[in-house]
């Protein structure tokens, strides 16, 4: 990476050289307000592409090199087709130019028509000697969406503890809550957090939305118990002697461990502790390691390995060397910070054993993982699972090492400043860069979305927005200081859409806040449906009142809340202000704030009144007002034409705490809370199923969607 000079002014020719690039040189955070970028951002954000801008000079020349570059090349590196479309690329090239496509499936054809889904090599050769060699994504035009409608539950499954679970939620409590909720609440999906796997080391960071692989998961969800091998270390004999009866022992006493540490979240306020959690868990699974697998299971590793290939291999490198050298891989000897070098080899020869552990580790994963989605779908959901894709990855992990080619170094992704936050945010995590992806196909995307289909009935994309483009923040400056870059969004959708078509899947994006015109409306043509949260679908464009439910889009999964905001018991009651207020992250004071948060639900209640969905509170209804409340946001979202209709399991309940406080680090316990009550108190997996509160709300959720199982 060249380093820039920030002193180099927003020229023409910088303006120029920047739009070619698809830096832009201005934003706009609000309707009608348009920023420039600094010259500063938009000469590291060059950088970060290898192209140098020190003097204008050296921008003259990369302005005439690109300028060149586009005039005479023939095609783009990737090409999309849609089925039914012909490619606009292709049309426009010189009469007379000859085509080879090599398809996946292995044939060979001379024209683009009729060709089947899947990424092609496709060859063009131009009647004046031109020759592009570029990737051809031929996918479906359109994702199917759900004909009828469902109702599912939202959670975070650290959250959701079991009395089996080990401290923390797992894939155990998972496959549970699945098998449950579709047998006995009718729901049709479970949405989840990132199960990606994070970053080693404790502590760790406990945010799923900073992992360190994107495409493994992270092996501290497993049950250990139902791993098939774990029978045989703990053995059914109290006379198993010698090594079997001291690794039986070694079993029991961590048992013992966990059940304390699952006691001190349950019933005694502590909160989950993600390294207590696996440290018990990783002496566990090295004591089942010790158990041979048989035939069968030694097939199916050995396919597995075969399926992952050199993403797996790397991954788990870079596990085993985090284990000597710690988890950030700039710090580690220089030749090891290479994944392809010398160094890296011998080290992987070295570690060989450990390699097959992390290895193992990612197998019983991805192999409970997808008992959970089968468990799920057995119970009669017509989704299953839904897993979510965080928007990054963590700068110091697996995936940041293994495909540094890929991410623009020095880089990180953020948000501008807008009416809500003037300083911006920067989120730490290093951006992928646009040209290296359309070189390779997007090979690594491709990957990512295929590792995860595999186990998911749909996926939530996190800030499904950085399809189209991306704030990337310079490393040491402020987010106000950052530039939008551009991503072939027409790629990267159709990568997204043949790979969920392939695997049968929806695709749900997140899509609050400040959204670029046209994008909506480009994913929806796309069939991926859209976020929508009651308390934010208002008439923006006319008197900011609370949208009427027949106005609401209905490509969309609908909800009352999220991971990130209050939940709804907190909202209704004001308790999210005081929370705030004791942190002291209020910006105006605290009766300016609890006077706008009590007019904002005074007018959705108001809103709930006339449409006369508040029903059973008092007069022998035999509901409080704040059950009564919850229930009746619940049948304002089942008013709407939403095809998927989710629920906040903690609202089930009366919780009041969120997971998750955006803007707190050590002041919040963020990403650290079981689901709880409304008196705080911890509530198992157990007593949800027993909860009169919850069977009474899901109750409404069954009887205003009787389509839901269609």
């Amino acid at each position: 990476m060249t380093a820039p000079r920030p002193a180099v002014p927003l020229t023409d020719d910088l303006s120029r050289l920047a739009g070619l690039h698809g830096v832009a040189t201005s934003y706009s955070p609000s309707p009608g307000r348009t920023v420039t970028a600094s010259a500063a951002a938009v000469t590291h954000a060059l950088a970060a592409l290898g192209i140098d801008t020190s003097t204008p000079d050296a921008t003259r020349a990369a302005l005439a090199a690109r300028e060149r570059e586009l005039g005479t090349r023939l095609l783009p590196p990737t090409v999309v087709c849609w089925t039914g479309a012909a490619p606009a690329a292709l049309a426009a090239l010189p009469e007379g130019t000859r085509l080879r496509i090599e398809t996946e499936q292995g044939e060979t054809r001379a024209a683009a028509e009729d060709l089947p889904p899947g990424v092609h090599r496709l060859t063009a050769v131009a009647p004046d000697g031109r020759t592009a060699e570029v990737h051809l994504v031929v996918a479906p035009a359109r994702l199917p969406t759900p004909t009828g409608r469902s109702y599912g539950v939202l959670v975070q499954l650290y959250s959701l503890l079991s009395r089996r679970s080990w401290g923390m939620g797992d894939l155990g409590d998972l496959g549970e809550l699945a098998a449950w909720a579709g047998r006995a609440l009718g729901a049709g999906f479970v949405q989840v957090n990132p199960l990606h796997a994070a970053v080693l080391g404790a502590p760790t960071d406990p945010s799923p939305y900073r992992p360190s692989s994107r495409r493994f998961p992270d092996p501290v969800h497993l049950r250990v118990e139902d791993i098939p091998e774990f029978a045989y270390v703990t053995g059914d004999s109290d006379d198993v002697a010698g090594a079997d009866g001291e690794r039986r022992d070694r079993v029991r006493t961590l048992l013992d461990r966990a059940g304390r540490l699952r006691e001190a979240v349950l019933d005694k306020g502590a909160l989950i502790d993600r390294d207590a959690v696996w440290q018990l868990k990783r002496e566990a699974l090295e004591l089942v390691r010790e158990v041979p697998l048989g035939p069968g299971r030694r097939a199916a590793y050995a396919d597995f390995l075969a399926r992952e290939g050199e993403a797996l291999e790397d991954h788990a490198t870079w596990c085993a060397l985090a284990e000597v050298h710690g988890s950030d891989w700039h710090l580690w000897p220089t030749a090891l910070r290479d994944p392809r070098s010398a160094g890296t080899e011998r080290a992987r020869a070295e570690l060989l054993d450990r390699i097959d552990f992390w290895s193992w580790l990612a197998w019983l994963t991805d192999a409970q993982l997808t008992a959970t989605q089968r468990a799920a779908r057995e119970a009669g959901m017509p989704v299953g699972i839904v897993h979510d894709l965080a928007v990054g990855v963590h700068p110091q992990g697996a995936d940041a090492w293994a495909q540094q080619e890929y991410f623009a170094a020095g880089m990180s992704v953020g948000a501008p400043p807008d009416a809500f936050n003037s300083r911006g945010q920067d989120w730490g995590l290093p951006p992928w860069r646009p040209d290296r992806l359309a070189a390779s196909g997007y090979a690594p995307f491709r990957q990512l979305l295929r590792a995860l289909f595999h186990y998911a009935g749909a996926l939530r994309i996190d800030h499904v927005m950085g399809l189209f483009r991306l704030w990337w923040v310079p490393q040491g400056l402020p987010p106000t200081e950052g530039a939008y870059v551009a991503y072939d969004a027409e790629a990267m959708l159709a990568v997204l859409v043949l790979e969920a078509s392939r695997a049968g899947a929806l695709v749900i994006g997140e899509d609050l806040g400040t959204v670029e015109p046209g994008v909506r409306e480009t994913l929806r043509e796309r069939g991926v449906l859209g976020t929508s949260v009651l308390w934010f679908e208002r008439e923006w464009d006319g008197d900011g009142r609370p949208l009427p439910p027949d106005r609401w889009r209905a490509d969309c999964l609908a909800t009352a809340t999220t991971h990130d905001l209050p939940s709804t018991a907190a909202r209704l009651t004001g308790e999210h202000v005081e929370l705030r207020d004791r942190l002291g992250l209020l910006t105006r004071s605290l009766e300016e704030e609890r006077a706008e948060a009590a007019a904002d639900i005074g007018e959705w209640l108001e809103v709930l009144a006339r449409l006369e969905l508040l029903q059973g509170a008092g007069g022998g209804g035999g509901l409080s007002s704040e059950e009564a409340e919850v229930q009746a946001v619940h049948r304002f979202l089942l008013r709407t034409p939403a095809r998927m209709i989710g629920v906040w399991l903690p609202d089930t309940v009366g919780d009041r705490r969120p997971q998750n406080l955006p803007g707190t680090w050590d002041q919040y316990p963020n990403w650290r809370l079981p689901i709880a009550d409304a008196e705080g108190r911890p509530v198992t997996l157990e007593e949800l199923a027993r909860s009169p509160r919850l069977h009474a709300l899901m109750e409404v959720l069954r009887a205003g969607a009787p389509e839901a199982r269609t």
